[in-house]
């Protein structure tokens, strides 16, 4: 298994695998992963960044066969129009719930975060709710209960019914030698991905934990950090982390969390 960061927020520093120099970087996340004979994308990034970049790598996002957008925010899911514009076979699975109406509230003003809703019924989009099974060897998980090591960078996401409670956010287990756990923000908090995920028993994670808010500025309380931690220190795996986490939550855990790296975009992670 082959898995590439086509969009993320940085291009040097502590990426495992090639770096690859010229790529453009976004506040946003897309991961191109071939797997088994399949080409998939798990998020598409914000805009123009993901078809950028992968014109740079010579990619064909016209032969992605499936695609899995996280959750319903911009970051993740903006550039879903015209990814369909040129793919016109691939499914895309989406929760139900990521075409509501979700804001990140900004000195009492709601500032649009969410993912286009007029796509939601296009012909190629999977409609989840819930877990999720793809195939024999690939499977979407949810979390219900986001209350354990609860991350205060959630606190301005809103959506219309209040704040955001994360029904829409999916993480993708994909089988094999080592099993791979695939999160987007974990908005739900990687340490309850980990204790869902845990039955499927990966031995890596990629993905964002939401530590950082990209709107204040600021990394949550480091007895937060600490607590994370001392969580993922007890899996005998690989963690590769990016995006939402931040660059200071980042040290923090990698000199806590045996085998934990930073991937950024162009690099790459073979399993």
């Amino acid at each position: 298994m082959k898995i590439t960061a086509l969009v993320e927020n940085k291009s040097s520093g502590n990426s495992p695998g090639t770096n690859r120099a010229g790529l453009r970087t976004v506040h946003g996340l897309s991961l191109y992963i071939e797997t088994n004979g399949r080409k998939l994308l798990f998020d598409l990034g914000p805009d123009n960044t993901l078809f950028e970049n992968s014109a740079a790598l010579g990619l064909d996002l016209a032969t992605i066969d499936t695609v899995i957008i996280s959750h319903g925010h911009y970051d993740h899911g903006g550039a879903l129009e015209r990814f369909l514009e040129i793919n016109h076979t691939a499914k895309i699975y989406v929760q139900s719930e990521a075409f509501q109406k979700h804001y990140a509230r900004v000195l009492l003003l709601n500032i649009d975060v969410g993912i286009d809703a007029s796509l939601r019924n296009h012909p190629q989009i999977v409609l989840t709710d819930g877990d999720f099974e793809i195939d024999s060897g690939m499977r979407l998980i949810t979390v219900e209960d986001t209350s354990k090591c609860y991350s205060k960078a959630n606190d301005t996401l809103f959506d219309d019914k209040g704040k955001d409670g994360f029904a829409h956010e999916q993480s993708l287990i994909i089988s094999g030698e080592p099993t791979v756990l695939i999160t987007g923000c974990g908005h739900a908090g990687i340490v309850n991905i980990m204790e869902k995920a845990a039955q499927f028993e990966p031995g890596v994670c990629i993905g964002g934990y939401h530590l950082y808010n990209p709107t204040t500025k600021k990394t949550v309380a480091t007895e937060l950090l600490d607590e994370i931690a001392a969580e993922l220190a007890g899996y005998d795996m690989r963690f590769y982390t990016c995006h939402c986490t931040g660059d200071v939550a980042f040290r923090h855990l990698a000199e806590r969390v045996p085998g934990m790296e930073y991937l950024q975009c162009g690099g790459v992670v073979e399993v």
